[in-house]
């Protein structure tokens, strides 16, 4: 089987002097995942190393760089599964903590549970030695800012909801397994404890090595209602392809809840998709060691791998 990778940086509305921060955050993503699974790494490595990427990366919603809730702190949602087997791990509403994408595979791995909570994945991460760091350190002056203008008593918070940012990874690796990754910062100036779709299994991504991986970003509470990335894999299962499957859940969104969102998907022989119904979303994808990457509809830039690691080498 040959390797497949998919990454994407949020769906919504991207900010134009944020385009190529975006665009060279997900590839960068993209080439780090893709990297494990040429060497023979595995689906599940790939996309977790792809998303700690975007979470440092403090261009995007997840990690360094997260929105914050209606206290103006940081909380983060991050889910990861295994197609293999069906296991899963997520983390909701976690403070003080560099990479939820790690702490969820922790909670895969080290638990028998699925999804632990604030307090109680604090708690967990102290025991399995994730070092914590000050909630100032994930603050960006750009996510206080959006913070400040939404206390505003004439803000509109729905306005800036829509440059969301969510990030997330589907691949597929040698051996035929998929998996998923999603990190999110969630929606700005929630109400604190608001969980979205991203930790849920099934909304904010799912994998399964019958029919591939989906990672969903958009209007989290739209995405709980359709269960989208359940959804699409659904849609594959009655043999569609992962963009007819991805635009046929999207659309249904839109119809039912009219909610927005993006999602990134591969199916179980190494076919991807990037669709989204909302005006942006930042995505790169490599296949056949072939880089592809974009964020406005209909735009998709190649280059090979080869080209893509120098000028990532030379500062993108």
């Amino acid at each position: 089987m040959k390797p497949v990778i998919v990454v994407h940086g949020g769906a919504g509305r991207i900010f134009k002097e944020r385009e190529e921060g975006s665009r060279a955050g997900v590839v960068r993503a993209a080439l780090q995942g893709y990297g494990i699974l040429k060497q023979g790494g595995s689906a599940l490595d790939a996309v977790e190393e792809a998303v700690r990427s975007m979470e440092d990366d403090p261009h995007f919603n997840a990690g360094c760089g997260s929105v914050l809730n209606e206290k103006g702190e940081v909380e983060m949602d991050a889910i990861i599964m295994d197609g293999k087997n069906l296991d899963s791990g997520a983390v909701s509403a976690v403070k003080c903590i560099a990479n939820p994408i790690k702490l969820a595979r922790l909670v895969m791995e080290k638990t028998k549970h699925m999804l632990l909570t604030d307090r109680g994945a604090h708690l967990f991460a102290q025991g399995m030695g994730i070092p914590e760091t000050p909630g100032e350190k994930l603050i960006t002056e750009r996510s206080r800012d959006r913070w400040k203008k939404n206390l505003e008593p004439d803000s509109n918070p729905q306005e800036f909801q829509k440059d969301l940012g969510t990030v997330g990874a589907v691949a597929i690796d040698s051996e035929g397994n998929v998996a998923c990754a999603t990190s999110t910062g969630g929606l700005s100036n929630k109400l604190i404890g608001r969980v979205g779709d991203t930790a849920c299994i099934g909304s904010g991504g799912y994998a399964d090595n019958r029919s591939g991986a989906a990672s969903t970003t958009g209007h989290g509470e739209s995405i709980m209602k359709v269960v989208l990335a359940r959804l699409i894999l659904y849609h594959m299962e009655q043999g569609m392809t992962p963009e007819m499957a991805a635009d046929t859940a999207l659309d249904y969104m839109k119809t039912r809840v009219g909610g927005l969102g993006g999602v990134i998907v591969v199916n179980s022989s190494g076919e991807w998709a990037a669709r989204f119904s909302t005006k942006q979303m930042s995505w790169a994808t490599v296949k056949d060691d072939q880089l592809h990457y974009g964020i406005y509809a209909g735009e998709r830039h190649t280059k090979s791998v080869d080209e893509a690691l120098t000028s990532e080498s030379e500062g993108f």
